[in-house]
């Protein structure tokens, strides 16, 4: 806040400067005006398409998508949906957001069922086929219950739901019922899912630590402490799981490899390209989540770094200034992802060489450049990359050449990605509507 304020009074000191001495009158300089603002760069296709096509794995059906991001790993390469897709159901998961609050946790589905959280930490288990609601459980402590908060996550495994919130509580659910289980409280309140591997519980909070519990009871079993952070956006990145490494994103913009059996650091990183840390407001949050696949790391940030990594090393096998607030995208031989200025593009998942760039839009009026845009995603499905966004529009887009397949309009804006199970396509709106298109 105290960097803001100063930048302010700089700002209205100099304004004020102009307005009483006077506009300079002289003529400008000669010479070409490049903009220096790392988000004024623009990005440009790298790879000619005929020379180098993209082709994918086929779909496959995946009956569950139990965690944030699919699976531990957050790599789900290429769902099975149908190839024309229908408003099946909708149901009301209840409270929306506000100015107060904000719906930020994404749906889950497992054993048929499809569990959301609202804006107030209530959870809400569906059947996934027709949408009945089969149970619901408030997590409001009754000390807290007129105060605005903003809730962390859910994730399944086994037979237990697990669940943070904004509260600074991890708490285990009953599958069947929604009853608590166990309930453990934590030092500081948490924005993003926990992960599940191997009956250990991943939990990060906003002051950056991150917690591996014993996913039966809740009991500790070791922590680590990554480098403070005063400004984040809201939401974050849950951390990825696979081949013993848990890899954790932090809003400092640090990327941390630990050792899942101890917490020990196998390497670090930081998601800050050197034209972004020169500016005094940047934030260098890693607010998607990282992806293992295939003994790879790909992670992006804020702070305009999207990089790829060796899990084992830590050794950066390429990077390019891109930054974004959601996850990529891995599949194959490519990666795809959203910009922080509202394009979709297609990456070589092996040098990061641009295939195509798409936009997306960034105001809902672009010619007065008002009311922004904000979009999450992309997932990949049967052929088309689905995108949703906060004015309440989702589009499909070729994965192949990036051109634009559809819009749909929903009853209102998305600021979740939308998720992929059992041939279907769920939505969880900004006002807590729960949509399935199948």
């Amino acid at each position: 806040m105290a960097r803001f304020a100063f930048i302010v009074a700089a700002f209205a000191l100099t304004t004020a400067c102009d307005t009483w001495l006077g506009e300079n009158e002289a003529p400008p300089l000669p010479g070409e005006r490049i903009s220096v603002l790392a988000h004024e760069r623009q990005l440009a296709p790298e790879i000619d398409p005929a020379s180098d096509r993209i082709l994918l794995p086929p779909p496959s059906v995946n009956s569950d998508w139990p965690q944030p991001g699919g699976y531990a790993n957050h790599a789900m390469h290429h769902i099975a949906v149908g190839d024309v897709l229908r408003k099946a159901w909708s149901s009301d998961t209840g409270d929306g957001a506000d100015d107060d609050k904000r719906v930020v946790a994404s749906p889950i589905v497992a054993a048929g069922r499809i569990f959301a959280m609202d804006a107030e930490s209530v959870v809400t288990a569906f059947d996934a086929q027709s949408g009945q609601r089969l149970w619901q459980t408030d997590l409001t402590p009754e000390e807290e219950e007129d105060e605005g908060h903003f809730g962390g996550g859910i994730t399944h495994a086994g037979n237990l739901v697990y669940v943070t919130t904004g509260f600074a509580q991890v708490i285990a659910l009953d599958v069947s019922n929604g009853a608590v289980v166990w309930q453990r409280s934590m030092e500081s309140p948490m924005r993003a899912a926990p992960t599940e591997r191997g009956r250990r519980l991943f939990v990060v909070t906003v002051n950056n630590v991150i917690h591996a519990l014993d996913a039966s009871g809740g009991a500790s079993l070791w922590t680590h402490t990554g480098i403070a952070e005063t400004a984040s956006l809201l939401g974050g990145g849950s951390p990825a799981v696979d081949e013993g490494v848990v890899v954790v994103p932090f809003s400092s913009g640090e990327l941390v490899a630990l050792r899942v059996a101890n917490g020990r650091v196998l390497w670090t990183d930081t998601l800050t390209s050197p034209r972004q840390a020169r500016l005094v407001t940047a934030l260098a949050h890693i607010r998607g989540r990282p992806i293992i696949d295939r003994g790879r790391v790909f992670a992006m940030g804020v702070g305009n770094m999207m990089v790829s990594i060796e899990l084992r090393s830590g050794r950066r096998i390429w990077e390019r200034e891109i930054g974004g607030l959601e996850n990529p995208w891995v599949v194959g031989d490519f990666l795809y992802a959203i910009t922080s200025d509202a394009k979709v593009i297609a990456l070589s998942r092996d040098d990061g060489r641009i295939h195509w760039v798409t936009p997306l839009g960034r105001f809902e009026d672009e010619e007065d450049r008002k009311d922004p845009i904000t979009w999450s995603g992309p997932i990949l499905a049967s052929d088309r990359l689905i995108v949703a966004g906060s004015h309440g529009e989702a589009l499909a887009v070729s994965p192949y050449t990036g051109r634009i397949l559809g819009r749909m309009r929903l009853p209102n804006g998305v600021s979740v990605p939308p998720i992929a199970a059992e041939r279907s396509v769920f939505f969880l709106t900004d006002d807590a509507e729960l949509i399935a298109y199948r």
